[in-house]
């Protein structure tokens, strides 16, 4: 299977990595190893990265001013809002209950129509 091999040698390639890059041999835990290839030798190098300071001459800048709180409601207005809202949700559920009331009437009348005029009965194949 090539995938196994594949498999093994990305491991062995990462132990050889993880050597390399921390200066101490481990334990490899590969049960055949006559038939992983040796792991190649992977070169490390250093890259050294040099930050510019910059001097800039500006003013220390004040703290933002803290966010406009809006000043609390009159009770009142609360609750006119409260009332109108709940005399919304009254009146919806009042429409809900007539659709569905309606619904359920002229199902039921469908059904007893069907009831007293079956559709006639196609004719018996014999």
């Amino acid at each position: 299977m090539k995938w196994i091999r594949e498999r093994d040698a990305l491991i062995a390639q990462t132990l050889a990595f993880v050597q390399s890059v921390t200066g101490r041999k481990e334990e490899q835990l590969l049960t055949e190893p006559d038939s992983v290839p040796p792991p190649t030798t992977v070169e490390v190098t250093s890259v050294v990265v040099i930050e510019e300071a910059r001097e800039v001459d500006q003013p220390p800048q004040a703290a933002p001013p803290p966010p406009q709180v809006a000043p609390p409601r009159r009770s009142g207005d609360f609750r006119s809002e409260v009332q109108a809202r709940v005399a919304n949700f009254r009146k919806n559920q009042e429409r809900f209950e007539r659709e569905r009331e309606e619904f359920c009437q002229s199902t039921l009348a469908k059904v007893r129509d069907a009831i007293r005029d079956p559709p006639p009965r196609p004719p018996a194949r014999t």
